[in-house]
């Protein structure tokens, strides 16, 4: 072998690099392990947020030596071999940041009907469409107003550089598409910053480049709430004047007298009446009661306040419709108005919503005057002793500034950090810019005895009454917080505002001991994988074999050490994509052996034989791992989450396997064959040594009967799915939430399907066992179309109460996810996309490698035939209880088949080439027997492998991949056959014999030697 020395040093080189790089996992884990000890209280359960506090200390702190040099346990995180969320447990989020409300804004909020119709229409095509929004956006507008200037719209000072009266439409959209993709990288640098403050260990945070959205890693998190709000607030923060109740009361005591007589002209019955009186009774006695803080429950004690509140009962021109012993709607939702308190039970906030957004209604108040929610309720005694406490909450009543603008703004904040006031109470103390600071000492001076609101996102966090101006910008948010709600506050105000609002598109929250349990499972079928191909290799190869297990574990070690070198995250289809790379890099040495052999049987030396083996193998080995390559490329680009993970490790698989299987496994070979141990290597035992010699069979006599069986299963198979009601998509294709929902004992799927639908409205739902018998998974299409936070708490709520009947069992959610409409049709269209792209790129490439279309329609065909197989499988696999989904890692597990299948093709295509070019005058029909027969002992040997290591998956590897294994185990037996059957027959039903019976062409990294060929 030549360059024998350099590639001996290059191994020596990155099993080092590899060890070196592993070290650093070996050291963050027992770093880890001792944050758990010191967290763990003395009943065995680990304090979180005790945990990460321990990170936090020791991260810039020296854990690990190493010839001298010092790692910080930053740095070791840093170059640590990561576990993913699926094997770890935590949160994965993609968000979606709103191009609409950045045109909007650019547009100066223009009330243009043309402008408002056409965005609209762009959000009503976004769903069904991966155009841009702004090209969406600019065609509707064209077709809603043929002669229309957006120019007229968008040339304002906030644009002036930008966009000019005469600028033209494509001009307007190019600048729209530069502030929103700025707008974007905006969105990201603050979520960035506010993850970064978060306290959460090893967060990855990406732009998705191909759709403008941003994916976002949170390992350990279990606060999905919490992240929401910390990943979807906009930060919108402003300080508005409060209008004083002796201000707004008189409009509600003529909002009172409207009611009573609607009332009155209503005809109350005498039921409704004695519920008036009886609440006026109630009434009655809360007005007795002394007027409550709404954020402390405390009866007030501020002057301003009482006063205000004594002020408002005093003034009888402004009570006399509200002291009468009548009930209208008015005073039953707020209990308190006599009082002086805008206070509403939270029940009745969305009845309070709808009574002044009425026209009548809102026609009494000044034009200045609006109305904001208090961001938490508060506890109060019921006006009836005895009662258990509600809930209620504040409304203020805000005073608008010029141009409805604040009169001042988040962008006034310098700096935020959470505190502590003197009665100990967590509060945000905040600093202001110098700008801010003097917008912030005219509000204040102005405001001395008022109140001024500090809004955030259009929620009233505080209203302090202002003692005095405030000249230096410094002043503080109480709210009744919590310390973490504090901490989030400043560190969203410190991150400052979002350019536009965020939405969670696409959700999974996976659970510690559901994580647990993959990393147990992805271990186990990893071992027993290894484990089945190392005894097999020996058992057929004899010491061959044992050469090319030694090139195997050097292919793991280098694969897991590469991704540590990379920081990359070991996932489960990660785990999936190496152990499958187990069986998939066999192939190479299966190849190099049997060429081997061959030369043996000729009676070739050893040294020969390896040294020609070697040489005619490499044109097959490469053909094959650069088509299956291209499926992983494929992956990478156009898959997310779970499947990039997947694909990054096939990647990494296929170029490790292809160095340890045609330059390591040579060195060991070369030694063990040097000197006088050369007559001790064996490539047969006495079980594989006569095994497919001299076997002649004739495929091509049976190429029409595959034809018509293969067409006859694949109609039958979508026929059925059709009786089916349609594949069985999953949650990523057809949009909803899933939930795996573990039981103390078995509970029936069905049983648990009726509890739920009326709780889901009638929805789609389905229920199927996960695994274990007393694990279920739920997937329901309840509230698909909705993707707001409100939307997430309402399904989940409805699950839960759902599952009440079965309390007995204890219900626990381990996981769940969500992917909204609009982004699994994109994922069913990518899906597409990836899939057809995978056909065209290797068209393309094996009709570079023959020179003839006719291998490149054979191959393709073939794969096609794969893809509709394994498609067809999951509905004929539903008659026989095998209940999988069609999700991404379906997609995943077709590219992975296109990839295998292409790859034993290619491998047969080039013994026909070889066949060809030493016998030039031979027609092509008398070659595909003797190529398909001198190959089938290494068809039969890889697709062996690879099917142990699939079947190993399958019964191993766990629910979540257990629909991956089932389709690959489907694939495998599927391309071997198409292999045999369908691609290289098709060779014989399209080339002209007469007319083409010149070898193919070929164009290979290292010619092939000639020599003796069998037939």
């Amino acid at each position: 072998m030549r360059n024998k020395t350099g590639i001996l040093l290059l191994t020596i080189l990155v099993t080092a690099l590899c060890a070196y790089y592993l070290s650093f996992t070996f050291v963050s884990k027992r770093v880890q392990q001792q944050a758990e000890a010191y967290a763990t209280d003395a009943k065995g359960n680990v304090n979180t947020n005790k945990k990460f506090a321990y990170l936090d200390s020791v991260r810039k702190e020296p854990v690990f030596n190493f010839l001298g040099i010092s790692y910080t346990y930053e740095e070791i995180q840093n170059s640590e071999l990561s576990l993913g969320l699926d094997l770890k447990g935590g949160m994965h989020v993609v968000l979606e940041v709103s191009p609409v409300e950045i045109i909007k804004s650019m547009a100066g909020n223009s009330k243009d009907p043309s402008f408002l119709k056409a965005l609209e229409v762009a959000q009503q095509r976004q769903s069904s469409s991966q155009a841009k929004f702004t090209t969406l956006f600019a065609q509707a507008y064209r077709e809603i107003n043929p002669s229309g200037k957006l120019a007229a719209i968008f040339s304002n000072t906030a644009n002036k550089g930008r966009i000019n009266y005469n600028s033209t439409n494509a001009q307007v959209i190019a600048a729209i598409d530069t502030e929103v993709s700025a707008a974007i990288d905006r969105s990201f640098n603050i979520l960035q910053t506010r993850i970064d403050k978060f306290g959460v260990n090893q967060p990855n945070i990406q732009r998705l480049k191909s759709t403008d959205q941003i994916q976002i890693e949170l390992p350990g998190v279990t606060d999905a709430t919490r992240v929401r709000k910390l990943l979807q607030g906009t930060a919108n923060l402003e300080f508005w004047e409060v209008w004083k109740p002796e201000e707004y009361f008189p409009y509600f005591g003529q909002l009172n007298e409207i009611l009573l007589k609607q009332e009155a002209a209503n005809k109350l019955t005498a039921g409704k009446s004695d519920n008036a009186k009886a609440d006026a009774d109630v009434l009655t006695k809360a007005s007795a009661q002394p007027a409550i803080d709404p954020l402390t429950g405390k009866p007030v004690t501020d002057s301003a306040n009482a006063n205000s509140v004594a002020s408002a009962k005093t003034d009888s021109t402004k009570t006399d419709s509200l002291a009468t012993n009548q009930s209208t709607q008015l005073t039953r939702l707020f209990p308190l108005l006599q009082s002086g308190l805008l206070q509403a039970n939270v029940r009745d906030t969305a009845k309070v919503n709808a009574l002044l957004h009425r026209p009548d209604v809102r026609a009494l108040f000044p034009a200045n005057m609006k109305f904001l929610w208090a961001v938490k309720p508060t506890s109060l005694p019921t006006a009836q002793a005895g009662q258990a406490k509600q809930e209620f909450i504040e409304l203020y009543a805000i005073k608008k500034g010029r141009d409805n603008k604040a009169p001042v703004g988040g962008d006034a904040i310098s700096d935020a950090r959470q505190d502590f006031d003197q009665q100990g109470r967590p509060e945000v103390n905040m600093g202001m810019n110098v700008a801010g600071a003097k917008k912030w000492q005219r509000l204040t001076a102005s405001s001395i005895g008022r109140q001024v609101a500090i809004v955030l996102d259009n929620y009233v966090y505080s209203a302090p009454v202002v003692q005095g101006e405030i000249p230096n910008g410094n002043s503080s948010i109480s709210g009744n917080f919590t310390v973490e709600e504090a901490q989030d506050l400043a560190n969203i105000l410190k991150a400052g505002k979002m350019p536009a609002p965020t939405r969670i598109v696409e959700e999974a929250i996976v659970g510690p001991s559901l994580g647990q349990e993959a990393i147990n499972q992805g271990l186990l079928s990893s071992i027993a994988a290894m484990g089945l191909v190392v005894i097999f290799m020996i058992f057929y190869y004899s010491k061959g074999g044992f050469v090319a297990d030694l090139a195997l574990f050097f292919n793991i070690f280098f694969i897991v050490g590469i991704l540590a070198q990379f920081n990359a995250a070991l996932t489960l289809p990660g785990i999936a994509g190496m152990v499958l790379t187990m069986g998939m890099s066999v192939d190479a040495n299966v190849l190099i052996f049997e060429r081997i052999r061959e030369e043996l049987a000729m009676g070739v030396s050893i040294k020969d034989a390896i040294h020609k083996g070697y040489d005619r193998a490499f044109s097959s080995i490469f053909d094959s791992n650069v088509t299956t390559l291209l499926a992983g490329v494929i992956l990478y680009f156009f898959g997310s989450g779970p499947v990039k993970g997947f694909a990054i490790t096939l990647m990494l698989g296929i170029a490790t396997s292809f160095f340890t299987a045609v330059y390591v496994s040579r060195l060991i070979l070369e030694y063990m064959t040097s000197g006088k141990k050369v007559n001790t290597m064996s490539f047969s035992t006495a079980f594989s040594k006569n095994l497919f010699k001299n076997f002649n069979f004739n495929f091509i006599k049976y190429r029409k009967m595959a034809y018509i069986g293969s067409s006859a299963v694949i109609v039958f198979g979508f026929i059925l799915m059709y009786i089916q009601g349609g594949p069985n998509l999953g949650v990523d294709f057809k949009g909803g939430r899933a939930y795996v929902v573990n039981f103390d004992q078995a509970v029936p799927a069905s049983d648990v399907r009726t509890a739920l639908l009326d709780e889901f409205k009638g929805s789609g739902t389905d229920v199927k066992t996960f695994g274990a018998s007393n694990r279920l998974k739920v997937t329901t299409s309840y509230l698909a179309e909705d993707e707001s936070t409100k939307a997430d708490e309402t399904v989940q709520a409805a699950l839960e109460a759902g599952l009440q009947q079965f309390s007995a069992q204890k219900p626990k959610v381990l996981s769940s996810s969500k992917v909204g409409a609009t982004m699994a049709d994109d994922i069913q269209k990518t899906a597409v996309l990836s899939v057809l792209l995978s056909f065209a790129g290797i068209f393309l490439y094996v009709m570079l490698r023959f020179r003839k279309w006719q291998y490149s329609l054979g191959g393709v065909i073939a794969l096609v035939h794969d893809a509709l197989m394994v498609t067809v499988f999951f509905a004929i696999g539903r008659l026989f209880g095998l209940n999988y989904e069609m999700d991404q890692v379906f997609i995943a597990s077709i590219l992975t088949i296109i990839g295998f299948s292409i790859n034993d093709t290619v491998v047969i295509y080039d013994r026909i080439r070889e066949h060809l070019t030493n016998h030039p005058k031979t027609r092509i029909k008398d070659v595909i027997n003797p190529a398909l027969n001198d190959t089938l002992s290494r068809t039969i040997i890889t697709s062996l492998t690879v099917l142990f290591v699939v079947v190993i998956l399958f019964v191993f590897g766990g629910e979540t991949l257990r629909g991956f294994s089932y389709a690959m185990l489907v694939g495998v037996i599927s391309g071997t056959y198409s292999t045999l059957y369908i691609a290289t027959p098709i060779l014989l039903d399209t080339i002209d014999d007469d007319k083409s019976n010149v070898a193919a062409a070929t164009v290979t990294p290292k010619l092939a030697a000639t020599g003796k060929v069998r037939s």
